[in-house]
């Protein structure tokens, strides 16, 4: 009783942005089973209303809405729907992010050739798409003083990788972003409302997959890489980030705010010697 208390999200309502995708999923199945309402944000609005339907299939509350993270209008449509149907928002997970190729310096290719038009785009999915969905739908949790905001940042804005310039600068500014937060709403609008980020290590992902294994399965080059790179020597499977998830979420994590904590199979303690 004392853990359920404690980890439990039981009357909670959770709202995750880029709720559809690999990790998104992972993230608002183990939101459900531990109590919370799930609204499940994302472009796709099938893909969302099909992942509700399944949390709801296994006992859990859940709804899908669409929106995108880089539009304020849509965003506030969304909170009025959310407000309409659930009452309020407790948890804020900003889980939207991507790359695209044009921010991605490959071998063959120098910083030179950087696409700046592709570069921008990735800062502001990444980084503006979780600073403004923060702006929207924090505005309820700090008209009540209370609630946790969660970012997702990522590897490389702790151990810059090569290749991914745009993602890389994009997760940092995440991360400090983060930080920056959690100090602005404790003082602001004191300790009730919690901000920290997860930093995945290696996860395959529809964004991912090709360029970390080949069409049969076996691991490209970068793969193999990573893996090397990983002490745990192998990718995480989703589902190992919800640990984390449900404890930052929860009064477990009670005097915890502005932190970005690693997920990562030790990548990011590895010298590699």
């Amino acid at each position: 009783m004392y853990l359920e208390s404690l980890f439990g999200l039981k009357s909670k309502v959770a709202l995750v942005t880029g709720g559809t995708g690999v990790l998104g999923s992972a993230m608002c199945k183990a939101l459900a089973q531990s109590g919370a309402s799930v609204v499940i944000m994302g472009r796709r609005k099938e893909a969302a209303d099909q992942l509700a339907k399944e949390i709801i299939r296994s006992g859990g509350n859940a709804i899908g809405i669409s929106a995108d993270v880089l539009n304020e209008q849509q965003l506030i449509t969304a909170k009025a729907v959310v407000l309409e149907k659930f009452g309020t928002i407790d948890i804020l997970i900003n889980c939207a992010g991507g790359n695209m190729p044009g921010a991605v310096v490959m071998p063959d290719k120098t910083f030179l050739d950087l696409k700046i038009e592709d570069f921008q785009k990735v800062v502001d999915l990444n980084l503006t798409g979780t600073v403004l969905p923060a702006q929207v739908f924090g505005e309820t949790l700090v008209a009540k003083k209370q609630g946790v905001i969660i970012n997702i940042s990522s590897m490389t804005a702790i151990r810059p990788l090569t290749r991914v310039v745009g993602y890389g600068a994009a997760k940092a500014a995440v991360s400090n972003f983060t930080q920056w937060l959690a100090v602005e709403m404790a003082r602001k609008f004191g300790a009730g409302i919690r901000v920290n980020a997860i930093a995945p290590g290696f996860f395959l992902t529809e964004q991912n997959r090709t360029l970390l294994t080949n069409p049969d399965g076996s691991l490209t080059e970068r793969g193999q890489s990573i893996i090397r790179s990983t002490p745990f020597g192998r990718f995480g499977e989703p589902d190992e980030l919800c640990g984390t998830l449900l404890w930052l979420c929860s009064d477990a994590s009670k005097f915890v705010s502005g932190i970005v904590v690693p997920v990562d199979g030790a990548f990011s303690a590895y010298a590699g010697v």
